[in-house]
């Protein structure tokens, strides 16, 4: 990639977002109203263009090799309020209002085990 095309994509005001070598894009969701994390997975183009076409997280499965809709069977979906990329586009950002649980263990979020040495602990 020349400089010219880095310097559009690290500051211009077109979503060209650049995926990994497998065709993924880390996505971190959070919620709109309290700010905390939910999750963190990954998308590829699909998933992103199903996300901005229907205001519904969508997602890629690396261990089933497959598109997924958060909350598809539990319901507990992810309504998208806004997305943002961050400077060089391999990132994204994305608050939600989520339906339920986020997490498949039925916790809020999918962080909800603090880090104490070796040992961890559920804030929940």
């Amino acid at each position: 990639m020349t400089d010219d095309q880095n310097a559009d994509r690290e500051s211009g005001f077109q979503l060209n977002p650049k995926y990994d070598s497998n065709g993924l894009i880390t996505a971190v969701v959070t919620d709109d109203s309290s700010d905390d994390v939910l999750m963190v997975a990954f998308m590829n183009a699909e998933a992103l263009h199903l996300t901005q076409e229907t205001g519904v997280a969508h997602f890629y499965s690396r261990s089933r090799k497959s598109l997924w809709k958060k909350g598809e069977t539990s319901g507990n979906i992810l309504n998208v309020v806004e997305m943002r990329i961050d400077c060089d586009q391999d990132a994204l950002w994305i608050k939600a209002k989520p339906a339920g649980p986020t997490c498949h263990t039925g916790a809020t979020s999918c962080f909800y085990r603090i880090v104490e040495n070796d040992r961890l602990e559920n804030i929940e």
